[in-house]
């Protein structure tokens, strides 16, 4: 038996279904940390979190800004389905700062505001650093 030698990486968001490639190698942050993932992982379902979904194609490094969902790692092929995803290289650096000011500013009276002032907050600061490279 041969080990196999790619992957097949399928992201999708409600809309769209944004990547259907091969690739050699992906890393997808998940909500407890990153997960790298080569030819011949072993089954899987994780819990995705927020930041950045990187991955070897046939052109290259491609990376992509993904917000939360669910990752499944099935023979060879891996599916991301996500609330959002976008090319890093098309995140507007001016409207995540706005983004982050605007939840800096929230005043969160419940445990469930709390939290989803603190999701906002990650989400921004995530976006400008992949934006400045960082």
């Amino acid at each position: 038996m041969i080990a196999a030698t790619q992957l097949r990486l399928v992201l999708v968001t409600p809309e769209t279904t944004l990547v259907d490639a091969p690739a050699t190698s992906i890393v997808a942050p998940m909500f407890d940390g990153q997960l790298g993932i080569l030819p011949g992982r072993t089954p899987a379902v994780g819990r995705l979190g927020t930041g950045e979904l990187r991955f070897q194609g046939e052109g290259g490094e491609q990376r992509y800004f993904i917000d939360g969902g669910f990752l499944q790692i099935k023979g060879s092929v891996v599916t991301v389905l996500t609330h959002e995803a976008r090319p890093v290289s098309s995140i507007d650096l001016g409207a995540a700062e706005q983004a982050l000011q605007q939840a800096n500013g929230l005043v969160a009276r419940t445990d469930e505001e709390a939290a989803s002032k603190l999701h906002a907050q990650q989400r921004a600061r995530r976006m400008i650093a992949l934006r400045r490279g960082r």
